[in-house]
């Protein structure tokens, strides 16, 4: 039977340990419960502190001017953020990222040393032409700079421009140019069509710019903005419009074949010639005479004259033949007036000889003498004319050069074994018309169609892919790293349970070990159970009379080991006493 001294006999210190002790062995469970909670809040707190927010970065390769502005303003948005990089990038939670950024850009934050047009807000009074061109250079590099800062791969940008003076003579005029210094994230790259991207955004913004004249430079010194395409007359547009043309050949031939021999058992290629020229070409053309009765008559002129009576010159040439003509003699009887009585009607006239519908009873004689008459025609016929102006829009095809290669086909023979066999001839010329089909073949064009019979090689590509471990499959590796995890928070709790809670417990809740001569009696009584069992009471009373004599023995002992305590305890209980 274990007894344990009173709490009024042991010995009292001023913070209150032995009646804490006497309360903690009086409910033994109440340490399990501490414990438990110990451990349970100190394996939260790890956790809480493992999955801690997730930081992004907010700003990188900021100036010092403006980081020292960013981090006032997170101070008093109070938003806790963090450096990385060695200080280049300033890391805040990633839930917060979108919201701080707006939150800065309404403070005009990052300036990041760049101005555009709003430069020319505030133009003061009395300002001079040369500081206002100076101002307008800079708002246009600046305003150039921000929009290729607006490209993914760009973290910063950086415009030259070069603008020549205006001047009146056409020989002295300049051409201006431009340079453009990009700095690329970590880990970007730009492609060739983002470069022509950028260098015709920048010609397109400055007049009488050429885009040959904008030269593109990276933060390491690469020049990207390279004359090669320029030297050829291609630039990357076109070359990945051929590469599309071809691709689109390539898949018509294959997509054609594949039900007849197989998905793996052809393969295609195709070269292109591809004319990039801009033709314009205006004819025109004259059709030679045509017959004069089909053809339009344009105009049509006619002259005719005759003269009749009259002698005609005629003798010896000579002064005596060249005599003027004799002086005219008037006739008695001149001319009557017209109309007048036994005056012959007009010609043409009713009544008159020869007029329509007139008979003329009486005969005119013939004119006697020398006649003569000429008769000229001219006609002017319609000509045919044809013009014809053409213009040969770029990318067309001159030229196609198609190689077709097809496997051989898989036979069983009579021993019921596969074996590959060569196709037929009439089998290649079905596979020729059909490719020949499927990519528009064209004599006139100059177009070649090549295709062989071959059995394909068996290489590492159609071969089946190796079957990874168990332990290198990457999947595997996740799941044992995240296991890992947990098992070696599961070790530190149990080690913190063990080796630290555990023994501090038991040293501070272990009861006082019981005296020897108190347990030797209670020993020999079980051993030996009397015959005259004694009753409750009595046993209740043996009992208190062995723990008083156990604490009487225990305070002997303290007196033996350690007087001063005893004499202190005496002290105290006569304070209290009096």
């Amino acid at each position: 039977m274990s007894t344990a001294a009173p709490a009024d006999a042991l010995p009292q210190s001023g913070n209150g340990q032995p009646a804490l002790l006497d309360r903690l062995r009086a409910q033994p469970r109440l340490p399990l419960i501490i414990g438990g909670a110990a451990l349970v809040a100190a394996a939260a707190a790890f956790m809480l502190w493992s999955r801690g927010p997730e930081y992004k970065v907010l700003y990188t390769n900021v100036s010092d001017r403006d980081g020292g502005a960013i981090i006032a303003s997170l101070q008093q948005m109070n938003v806790p953020y963090k450096f990385a990089e060695g200080g280049g990038a300033i890391l805040i939670a990633g839930d917060k990222v979108a919201e701080t950024r707006l939150k800065l850009a309404a403070q005009g934050l990052p300036k990041a040393g760049g101005v555009g047009f709003e430069l020319m807000d505030n133009q003061k009074f009395g300002t001079s032409q040369f500081a206002e061109q100076v101002n307008y250079q800079r708002g246009l590099e600046g305003e150039l700079a921000r929009s290729i800062e607006s490209i993914g791969a760009i973290e910063s940008a950086r415009v030259h421009l070069a603008l020549p003076k205006p001047s009146l003579f056409v020989r002295e005029q300049k051409k201006p140019s431009a340079s453009v210094v990009l700095a690329l994230a970590r880990g970007r790259s730009i492609d060739e069509g983002q470069v022509s991207a950028i260098v015709h955004m920048v010609s397109s913004s400055v007049p009488d710019l050429d885009a040959k004249s904008v030269t593109v430079v990276d933060q390491r010194g690469n020049l990207l903005s390279s004359a090669r395409g320029a030297d050829r007359g291609l630039d990357v547009s076109q070359l990945k419009y051929a590469q599309e043309i071809e691709q689109g050949y390539i898949r018509r031939i294959e997509a054609i074949l594949q039900p007849i021999v197989g998905a793996n058992n052809v393969r295609a290629q195709v070269a292109a010639d591809i004319d990039f020229s801009v033709v314009e070409h205006t004819d025109e053309k004259y059709k030679p005479n045509q017959d004069p009765a089909q053809a339009a008559v344009r105009s049509q002129q006619s002259s005719e004259s005759a003269q009749h009576g009259g002698g005609q010159p005629g003798g010896v040439p000579g002064a005596l033949s060249n005599q003027p003509p004799v002086n005219p003699t008037a006739p008695i009887t001149g001319p009557r007036a017209p109309n007048a009585p036994g005056t012959p009607p007009a010609p043409g006239t009713p009544g008159a000889p020869g007029a329509p519908g007139t008979a003329t009873a009486s005969t005119t004689a013939a004119p006697t003498g020398p006649s003569s008459s000429r008769k000229d025609t001219t006609t002017n016929y319609e000509l045919d004319r044809t013009i014809r102006h053409v213009q040969q829009a770029a990318g067309g095809v001159k030229r196609l050069s198609v190689a077709v290669v097809v496997n051989n086909r898989d036979a069983v023979d009579a021993a019921g074994k596969t074996a590959s066999r060569a196709l037929t001839p009439a089998e290649l010329e079905q596979i020729r018309n059909l490719a020949k089909e499927a990519m528009g073949f064209s004599q006139e064009r100059g177009d070649s169609l090549n295709v062989v019979n071959s059995a394909f090689a068996r290489d590492a590509d159609n071969a089946p892919a190796p079957e990874v471990p168990f332990w290198r499959d990457r999947e595997n590796l996740d799941l044992a790293r995240i296991a890992g995890q947990y098992l070696l928070y599961a070790l530190l709790a149990l080690f913190a349970w063990f080796a630290v809670l555990r023994p501090l417990m038991r040293k501070h809740l272990a009861p006082p070990p019981a005296p020897a001569a108190a347990e030797a009696p209670a020993v020999v009584a079980a051993a030996a159970p009397d015959e005259n069992t004694p009753s409750a009471e009595e046993s209740l009373r043996e009992r208190e009379a062995n723990r008083r004599k156990a604490d009487m023995e225990y305070a002997h002992q303290t007196a033996d080991k350690d007087p001063k305590v005893v004499a202190a305890l005496i002290q105290h209980w006569m304070n209290n006493d009096e």
